[in-house]
């Protein structure tokens, strides 16, 4: 047995795997000479190692480039067949499943509307496993190259030991019902494959770290703005999370002493006053039965004419510029990134406003060093980052394959 703390030669060989999957992913395509420059790796390692990812398809050649003199350089990149990626968004009136190749390319989608349901937790679910079923029918993939599925929820999660394959995850989402739900057991009395659930703004976050606006910045926030109001804190690159993974519910931090009341109960909350829900009760000018996206596009529309509706768009913005300060003066950022659906929405007409509010409320010298910026993945960057939840393991892992969880009892 290796001594505790010690690395072993198989705990060296996927660190290496891992650097050098990470680089590919993120930077390729690169060369070998290249991959040394930017790892440290000696090349033996390179050479060995990028022997090993090739032979096992996680691995491709990706064309040459001209050398200084001497043979062209074999450019290597992530095979993006060599594995599938499942991403859930279990969103404020729809249940999202998505279906990527490695490098998030969408293959296949499916949406179930919870207009009828709500956040029943059996229709969740049901959704979910439906959804999967759909997309793995409709690309005809084997089941066996889906490297995970991520889902996106709303409120906080437990994790669980997981040693348990994701039967101990748990969420807690006051704002829609949820008390202490066990989603990874009911997830799995439907599904072997690999499972991983985290916060919606969570997911959000780290999409647009890796791959949108939060990109070249150790240190941000990217907020979630969509019926209710969410945020992800990233603090030296990763997510902090606090003592129970909560983090991060900016949209209950308080306003107004005794203010609105809130989804989650509470009075005064920012989310009573910034998210869509709240927007369109406050507005009162809705189209009848239209759906929340319509109506906040009805909303802005109407400012252009109507001095109550341009009025309620100003404040917004104030209420959000006060909001974003909190965030600057507690968390010194160097940017902020406004994402989710309904942020999209009314970010490029409050932006501005946004920003002239921010600087207003916050501490001069810190808001100074921040930027205030729209998220750049669009309504569905919550899908993509549940897909990053599996994709995070494989490369943490150096490319190894996950476990299936066992005793699934239907299988999809």
């Amino acid at each position: 047995m290796a001594e505790r703390g010690k690395q072993t030669v198989r705990d060296l060989r996927r660190g290496s795997r891992s650097v050098l999957l990470r680089k590919l992913y993120f930077e390729g395509p690169l060369s070998r000479q290249e991959l040394g420059q930017s790892t440290g790796l000696s090349a033996g390692s390179i050479s060995n190692v990028v022997g090993e990812l090739i032979a096992d398809g996680l691995v491709e050649e990706a064309g040459s480039v001209e050398s200084d003199g001497g043979r062209p350089r074999i450019l290597l990149r992530v095979a993006a067949g060599h594995g599938h990626l499942v991403g859930v968004d279990v969103g404020e009136t729809q249940v999202r499943v998505a279906l990527f190749d490695l490098t998030l390319t969408e293959l296949a989608a499916s949406d179930h509307p919870l207009s009828d349901s709500g956040h029943d937790v059996d229709h969740v679910v049901e959704s979910i496993l439906t959804g999967l079923t759909e997309v793995l029918a409709a690309t005809g993939i084997d089941r066996g190259s889906v490297l995970g599925v991520g889902v996106g929820v709303p409120g906080i999660v437990e994790q669980g030991d997981p040693a348990e394959n994701g039967y101990g995850i748990v969420v807690h989402g006051q704002t829609i019902g949820w008390d202490a739900v066990p989603l990874g057991r009911l997830l799995r009395a439907g599904t072997d494959l690999p499972l991983y659930v985290d916060n919606g703004a969570k997911t959000l976050g780290r999409a647009e770290m890796w791959f949108g606006a939060g990109q070249g910045v150790d240190n941000a926030v990217v907020a979630l703005i969509g019926s209710g109001v969410g945020a992800c804190v990233i603090a030296d690159g990763a997510p902090f999370r606090g003592a129970t993974s909560s983090a991060g519910e900016w949209g209950h931090t308080k306003l107004q002493i005794g203010g609105r009341l809130c989804r989650c109960g509470a009075r005064g909350c920012l989310e009573a006053y910034v998210g869509a829900e709240a927007l369109l009760e406050r507005w009162g000018g809705a189209p009848p039965g239209s759906s929340e996206k319509a109506g906040i596009a009805a909303l802005l529309s109407a400012a252009d004419e109507d001095p109550a509706a341009a009025e309620l768009l100003r404040e917004t913005a104030e209420y959000l510029g006060a909001g974003i300060a909190d965030l600057i003066n507690l968390f010194n950022p160097e940017r902020i990134v406004i994402g989710g659906w309904a942020g999209l929405l009314i970010g490029p007409r409050l932006l501005p406003a946004v920003r002239e509010a921010a600087a207003a409320y916050a501490l001069r010298f810190p808001c100074a060093q921040t930027s205030i910026e729209l998220g750049r993945l669009g309504p569905d960057a919550v899908t993509v980052g549940a897909a990053t939840l599996p994709l995070a393991r494989f490369l943490d892992s150096g490319g190894e394959a996950p476990e299936r969880a066992p005793e699934a009892r239907a299988i999809r």
